[in-house]
Parts: C-alpha cells; sequence; structure tokens
C-alpha cells in the first residue's frame, strides 16, 4: 500500500466517526479497543423486540433520541446471522405499535443537542422560548438540570434567572438556545420526583396536596380502571358498576381538564373547589353551545358551515 492510500483510509474513518489512535513507539495506527462492543447472543425474540420498538418508534423522526434508536436497531439487524435476519424480515412488517400523537413543535436538533452538552458539562445556557403564560416571548439564562420526555414532547427542568426558581420548559417551542458557559451546581436536594411532587402530568402548584375523589359512570368505569393514569391512584368499582376513582394531586388545573373529557359521564365528590371548578367550566360550555354558532368577521351568518376558525389555545409552560 502506498503511503497516499493509508492516509485516504484514515480520512475516510474520520468522516463516519470512527477513532483511531497513532501509537509513537511502534510507529502505527490502531483502533481503541473500547471502540468496539462485544458480541452479544440475541435470541429471536430479543432482536425482533429491539428491531420493531425502535423502527415503530423512531418513525417519529422529529423526536431526538427516537430517530437514533432507529438507525441503531438497522445496525443490529444487519449484523445478525442471516437465519434470524430472515426471520425478523419476515415478522416485523406485520407488527405495528400505535402511539399517542407527539407535538406539532418540531424540536431543532442543534438546540436539543446544545441541551445535552449543557448538562453534561454542567454549563448555563441562553434561551429565547414562545411562553404560553407570558406576555411575550422571553429570554432567560438557564441552569439545565435535566432532560424529560413526557406524553408527547421533550421538556427542560432547571433554574430560571428570569423566574429566579427551577421552571419546566417545552423544548420544542425554544426559539434559540446559546452556550454561556458558566458553571453551575444542581442543588444536593434536588431530585425530579421531588420537583414534580404529585404533579398530574407536569405542573406542580403551590400550596399542599389536595385528596381527589372522582365517581365514574358504568359506561367508562373499564376503560378508567384499566389505566395507570397516576402513582397515586386507587380505585374501587361499586355493586351498579361505577367506579370510585382516587387520587392526590398537586394541583387541581391539570387533572381538571382530563375529568371535562369524560363529560357527563364523570362526577366530582370532593374536593369542593375541584367540583366547582368543574361546573364553572361546564356552565361556560353550555353557554357557548347553546345560541348560535361563532362567525368570523365578515362571514356569512346564513351558511351554517362557512368557515371554522381555529384558535391557538395557550397552555401552561
Amino acid at each position: 500500500m502506498s503511503r497516499r492510500t493509508i492516509f485516504r483510509d484514515l480520512s475516510l474513518l474520520r468522516d463516519v466517526g470512527v477513532p483511531y489512535v497513532f501509537d509513537e513507539e511502534e510507529r502505527r495506527y490502531y483502533l481503541p479497543a473500547e471502540y468496539f462492543l462485544p458480541p452479544t447472543n440475541f435470541t429471536a425474540q430479543e432482536a425482533l423486540a429491539v428491531i420493531v420498538m425502535c423502527n415503530e418508534l423512531g418513525n417519529h423522526s422529529s423526536v431526538p433520541l427516537l430517530s437514533s434508536a432507529r438507525r441503531a436497531a438497522a445496525k443490529l439487524e444487519s449484523g445478525l446471522p442471516r437465519e434470524l435476519r430472515e426471520y425478523i424480515s419476515s415478522v416485523s412488517p406485520k407488527m405495528a405499535m400505535q402511539l399517542v400523537p407527539n407535538s406539532a413543535a418540531l424540536i431543532e436538533p442543534d438546540h436539543y443537542e446544545t441541551l445535552v452538552e449543557a448538562i453534561a458539562r454542567r454549563e448555563s445556557v441562553r434561551i429565547c422560548y414562545a411562553s404560553y403564560t407570558e406576555a411575550d416571548d422571553i429570554c432567560t439564562k438557564l441552569d439545565p438540570y435535566r432532560l424529560l420526555f413526557s406524553r408527547r414532547s421533550w421538556y427542560v427542568i432547571g433554574r430560571s434567572s428570569m423566574h429566579r426558581s427551577v421552571r419546566t420548559f417545552n423544548v420544542g417551542r425554544i426559539s434559540a438556545v446559546s452556550e454561556l458557559g458558566d458553571p453551575y451546581e444542581i442543588p444536593a436536594g434536588f431530585s425530579l420526583e421531588r420537583y414534580l411532587r404529585n404533579a398530574w402530568h407536569l405542573i406542580p402548584e403551590p400550596g399542599r396536596d389536595e385528596e381527589v375523589h372522582v365517581r365514574f359512570d358504568a359506561m367508562v368505569a373499564g376503560n378508567v380502571a384499566e389505566v395507570r393514569w397516576h402513582k397515586t391512584q386507587q380505585t374501587k368499582f361499586n355493586a351498579d358498576g361505577s367506579l370510585d376513582f382516587h387520587v392526590i394531586v398537586s394541583g387541581l388545573g391539570e387533572i381538571c381538564w382530563w375529568i371535562l373529557g369524560y363529560g357527563d359521564k364523570a362526577e366530582v365528590i370532593r374536593p369542593p373547589r375541584l367540583r366547582a371548578l368543574v361546573a364553572d367550566h361546564a356552565r361556560r360550555m353550555l353557554e357557548r353551545h347553546t345560541g348560535p354558532p361563532s362567525m368570523l368577521p365578515g362571514s356569512d351568518a346564513a351558511t351554517p358551515l362557512a368557515q371554522f376558525h381555529v384558535k391557538r389555545h395557550r397552555k401552561p409552560s
């Protein structure tokens, strides 16, 4: 081999991300031993599970990690023995996973990677954020503590200089992020579980936790009981087929919307404040749907289906 060929091959290795080291004493290049994964003997079911899950999840290419998982599954499949590879290719197309919808807000890969690196180095960043709770878009210095994927979106949780407290930000609504290089320390007592407390989802509210009791009609009782909605939930079926649902939550705002989703098939037994909150929403819904539908300015009111206007409903960040 010529010297030119060797350096061309080294350049190719570098371009595809394969590390190599030059040994000064032996005057040779070599690949570090830790670069290679030890061989793994997958069973057919293990390989099938990894490949199907990574492929199905990886179809949501807007979600970081999942697209990487799909590429990893492709590499795994290519390295399997021929018989196992043929088995996977015959079975996997006949399997599918139907997931909850993902956030429509596409995550900028560079923003996600910058947050990952900032967490790894414990260095602050500055973010500009489309907030649904502030008067306008905001910019704040953020000490990122945790990245969390929950239900449909990625969130970054950390101390915001603007709010002078730990806050939760939807990564998909970050419009700009820049590295500041300022070191920070995560408080010794911080944990994701302690921060979220018993929030129904992601937004714990100040004050004491409250015990919620909801009774669901028999028509929806089975649907409610078969899902683990919250870590504190307890359920009990009644003789008439209805279900008593008990949970302890840090704030009533999020669970209120969940209860409203069951319409007249759910009744809040306690606390009185949540019962009143649901009744207030229901009363306003009735008022809104009793009269004629809202029409766009300038639309033809005589045409029942002239136009539909979808407003941007703002939820807490």
